[in-house]
């Protein structure tokens, strides 16, 4: 499958091309962009530049911003973001790169502020305020255009509207509300443009949800590709924002709770294998009966950006002294690549502690290693000594190859059912024989039993338990922090892990704070909800 995909304001063109049908974008050659787009299929392939800060790649430029980390790789991404900035990553200190390896996993955000326009070892995803911009001016000509039927035209505008929404939601979830121009009149104006200051947090809210409900509405249901986004993946956003934001804003609660009825796919949890949950993310299973969404990954991918997207997960998660064969000869999960770059991400042991005895979630994590550097097993023991916290496998390495074409998943089924008892319950504010009923549906393919009688007495329990029971499905899926956040439980669970967060969100880069004060205004640097149970910046 081969689909050109234009780009108006770039030298580059983006290819759609994948075996079995995947959605990879693929960017080589230059293309000169007189009289474009002038017909159905360049609106489309004009509309397809939002999917670049979604890709995986190792950084990219779009919009005039900086180098940028897309949001699903892992040097930079939401895994960086909202994962290790949780309860599931201990800090790196033993052969770390740097301080914001050790700083960001411990919640202290202070010096993120020294970040610049690129991002790198130090993460910084404000520049994409101008991807916002972009996206405004892609919406605003679609909405323009004669030559589209009307459905395809809502088609096209519901999917750039979906990715400008979830640029949004993801820098609201980093920095809290931002800066952003959503009229298309708007973009280019230097005076709309100079005015940076952040909007109220109700504001940003109602944008995210507007964007995501228009693409709900008119989204196409399906899609030739695999991994190009589907009004179910708008649904599946729109339910979790609606949950985040729905102590604040009325009648998110109750939407939330709809939504759950309104999917069209026929999805279900993955059941196959010994271990589903573990065998669920495998090469094998993509795009499984759970999936609703996931970045399409390939193994012959480089990053370059020319050849689809790439998983480099692995590189981040082994530790460099990894071997590939055990004491006994026998293969380790590592046998396709061995040591990784380094273990910058892991699984901190105090998090592992919270699953119960006999869930197959665990699986996904390595408790041991057999050493090249140390000639013998690394284990709990040498925790502080000679590693900082246990290795996830949850994406394995199974090709010989420089990258694994392990998807990422976005939504899966498991995420829906746990979000449905959160809604039901928060709604009506009582625990229902239907909540309890979808957990014990996560549980029960852990191989665990239902729900003990005291996390279902009341709804503070019942809570307690469903976030316990998110982090165990849904680690390093891309959502932690935003999960302890929402459940305000960011502050206490990382104060009783022992780390003390200096702030509830990261700070905006000094840059952006003096350029808007340049301008005349005053862009605030920290941001923080009312119900934040830490002290506020």
């Amino acid at each position: 499958m081969k689909k050109i995909l234009y780009s108006a304001l770039l030298t580059g063109l983006m290819v759609l091309a994948g075996c079995e049908n995947d959605f990879d974008a693929k960017i080589y050659g230059s293309l000169s962009t007189t009289n474009f787009p002038a017909s159905e299929a360049d609106y489309e392939s004009y509309m397809m530049d939002c999917y670049i800060p979604f890709s995986v790649n190792w950084t990219y430029q779009w919009s005039g911003s900086s180098n940028q980390h897309n949001f699903y790789v892992s040097e930079g991404g939401i895994h960086r973001m909202l994962d290790t900035t949780s309860d599931l990553c201990a800090p790196w200190t033993i052969g770390t790169w740097g301080g914001p390896f050790i700083y960001m996993p411990k919640g202290q955000y202070d010096d993120m502020k020294f970040a610049g326009r690129t991002s790198n070892v130090l993460p910084s995803h404000f520049e994409k305020v101008r991807d916002i911009s972009r996206m405004t001016e892609i919406i605003g000509t679609l909405e323009k255009a004669t030559i589209l039927s009307e459905t395809k035209k809502k088609e096209l505008i519901g999917e750039a509207r979906l990715l400008r929404g979830m640029t949004m939601y993801y820098l609201m979830h980093f920095y809290g509300p931002i800066p952003v121009i959503l009229d298309p009149e708007m973009v280019g104006d230097i005076e709309a443009e100079k005015k940076m200051e952040r909007p109220t947090l109700a504001y940003m809210a109602e944008a995210i949800a507007a964007d995501f409900e228009y693409a709900v509405e008119n989204m196409a249901e399906k899609q030739a590709e695999k991994g190009r986004y589907t009004a179910d993946y708008a649904r599946f956003c729109l339910m979790r924002h609606y949950l985040n934001e729905g102590a604040h804003m009325d009648g998110y609660y109750k939407k939330a709770y709809d939504l759950f009825s309104q999917f069209t796919g026929t999805y279900s949890l993955f059941t196959a294998g010994a271990n589903p949950y573990v065998d669920q993310f495998k090469i094998a299973n993509k795009f499984n009966c759970e999936i609703i969404m996931a970045v399409s990954c390939s193994e012959t991918a480089t990053g370059s950006g020319s050849l689809g997207n790439f998983n480099p997960f692995s590189w981040y998660l082994v530790p460099w002294d990894a071997a590939k064969y055990d004491d006994k000869g026998e293969p380790t999960p590592f046998v396709n690549q061995g040591g990784g770059w380094s273990q910058c991400y892991n699984v901190d042991p105090q998090f592992y502690d919270t699953f119960e005895e006999g869930d197959l979630r665990k699986e996904a994590i390595v408790t041991s290693y057999y050493s090249t550097l140390h000639k013998g097993w690394v284990t709990r023991n040498d925790i502080g000594v000679k590693w900082d916290g246990f290795i996830l496998n949850k994406y394995p390495i199974e090709t010989a190859t420089s990258f694994q074409g392990t998807d990422f998943p976005l939504a899966r089924w498991a995420d829906v059912l746990l979000m449905y008892a959160e809604a039901d319950v928060r709604l009506n504010k009582t625990v229902s024989a239907s909540a309890i009923a979808c957990v014990n549906q996560v549980r029960n393919r852990a191989g665990l039993e239902a729900l003990p009688a005291a996390a279902t007495s009341s709804v503070s329990a019942f809570m307690d338990a469903l976030l316990t029971e998110r982090g165990h499905e849904l680690f390093y899926e891309g959502g932690r922090k935003v999960d302890l956040v929402r459940f305000n439980k960011f502050y206490p669970i990382m104060t009783s892990f022992g780390y003390e967060p200096t702030s509830q969100y990261f700070p905006l880069p000094n840059f952006a704070v003096e350029q808007a004060e340049a301008a005349g205004y005053t862009l605030t640097q920290y941001f923080t909800r009312d119900d934040y149970e830490g002290p506020k910046k």
